[in-house]
């Protein structure tokens, strides 16, 4: 069954804001960006330079292959069918694990002594949603956008305008002096978990209106709104000096962890005189509508994968509505046992995976001839190198990291990877038989 191409640029621009906002603002990502101390706001515009190298490499390619899957789909087309398997594999891991990772966050804001409980309730609620059609999806994020953003940029107007003394311990540390790279490079990596929703545009390409001309306005769109706000809400955090970092705790080998943050968006909501409630039902709205997208672009991977015979090919089923109900089912399954198994430490191994797919991306666009390329944008190859380089080096840092929580996601993405392997297997024993 073909979908119907139903998104317009302001729907594919929510889907992308919407995912990026609920993935990043309210998030744990704060514990490890802020851990770089006053380099904090350095390390949020090294994640958005990557972002945006990846998001210009992947418009390119998505301009000449406005097709479902994303990077899965270019890989195929411009590298080989192992390039773009991997590809797939990471992202569909690494959004899963977002999802299991932004439920979660929704529970503790929601029902903090029920987080699990509510966690699990909401990954079931939004695959119920997403398989009753694409159209509700885009037109719910772009409304949950408008009000995030809206609801963000007032907390921070009000935080900056308003005299207040916040009571809290200047985020300048000791290492302040310098720039100690091992905090920095792990906040850019924390921080690059924020800016991935763009990649949700991408992967809905079956369904977008005018593709060519739509998603890569749609991406840039959207990356640079999200850039704006985030650096708007780091200026306001490092002008208020507010004691977010919740004191690390030691961990083996001599390493210390940030264990989390203390909701510095609440800090600022406290400084513009505006109710916590309302900053807590903002927060609620944004994860579930990122919770959404993020889910409906790992379905339409997944689906496109299943086509090719890289995962099972009833995986590849279309309801009536055109969403892939099944695929987004597994993810729904495998997300509800992280939920109860690993939870927010995973945050990291989400960005590892990711990087993983931009990698191949950045390398697609790279080895991209310039006759396939299409007169809606053509990146200078610089640029993609500079993006494959930047998620080589944030990836390698996120692997060290999270090297502690890689286990359930590293069994997931072997299997994921190893499936026509599996499946070759199945064949030819059926054919003995």
């Amino acid at each position: 069954m073909t979908s119907t191409r139903r998104v317009g640029l302001l729907g594919a621009i929510g889907i992308g804001v919407g995912a990026m906002l609920g993935a990043g603002v309210f998030s744990d990502m704060w514990g490890d960006v802020l851990a770089a101390g006053r380099w904090y706001l350095l390390a949020v515009v090294l994640a958005g330079a990557v972002a945006l190298a990846n998001a210009l490499s992947t418009a390119q390619l998505a301009a000449r292959h406005p097709v479902a899957g994303g990077a899965y789909a270019y890989g195929r087309a411009e590298l080989n069918p192992l390039a773009g398997h991997v590809a797939g594999a990471a992202f569909v891991v690494g959004k899963t694990v977002s999802v299991a990772v932004g439920a979660l966050v929704l529970g503790a804001y929601v029902l903090p002594g029920q987080a699990h409980v509510t966690a699990t309730a909401a990954i079931v609620l939004c695959w119920a949603l997403n398989a009753r059609g694409i159209t509700k999806t885009a037109a719910g994020a772009t409304v949950i956008a408008i009000v995030v953003v809206t609801v963000l940029a007032a907390v921070v107007t009000l935080s900056v305008l308003r005299d207040v003394d916040v009571v809290g311990a200047p985020l300048a540390t000791d290492q302040d002096a310098l720039v100690t790279l091992p905090p920095l490079l792990v906040g850019a990596a924390a921080a690059f978990f924020a800016f991935a929703g763009y990649a949700r545009i991408a992967t809905l390409g079956e369904e977008v209106r005018d593709p060519g001309r739509t998603i890569p306005r749609a991406i840039l769109i959207a990356l640079g709104l999200v850039f704006v706000l985030y650096a708007a809400v780091a200026w306001a955090l490092d002008r208020l000096g507010t004691d977010l970092i919740v004191p690390a705790t030691p961990t083996g080998g001599g390493t210390v962890e940030t264990t989390g943050v203390a909701a510095p968006i609440e800090q600022l909501a406290r400084a513009a005189g505006l109710p916590v409630w309302a900053v807590t039902a903002t927060a609620a709205l944004s994860i579930g509508g990122a919770m959404l997208a993020v889910m409906a672009g790992a379905g339409r991977t997944a689906m496109a994968m299943a086509r090719e015979g890289d995962l099972p090919r009833a995986l590849a089923h279309q309801g009536a509505s055109g969403a892939p109900w099944r695929a987004e089912g597994v993810i729904a399954l495998v997300a509800v046992v992280l939920v109860w198994s690993q939870g927010v430490s995973l945050i990291l191994v989400s960005v590892a995976c990711i990087l993983l797919y931009y990698a191949v991306a950045n390398l697609a666009a790279i080895r991209q001839r310039r006759a396939r390329r299409t007169a809606t944008l053509r990146v200078p190859v610089w640029v993609c190198a500079a993006g494959l380089a930047g998620c080589t080096a944030l990836g390698a840092v996120a692997l060290v990291s999270a090297s502690g929580a890689l286990a359930p996601a590293a069994v997931v993405l072997t299997v994921v990877v190893g499936w026509p392997l599996v499946a070759a297997a199945l064949r030819r024993s059926r054919a003995r038989a």
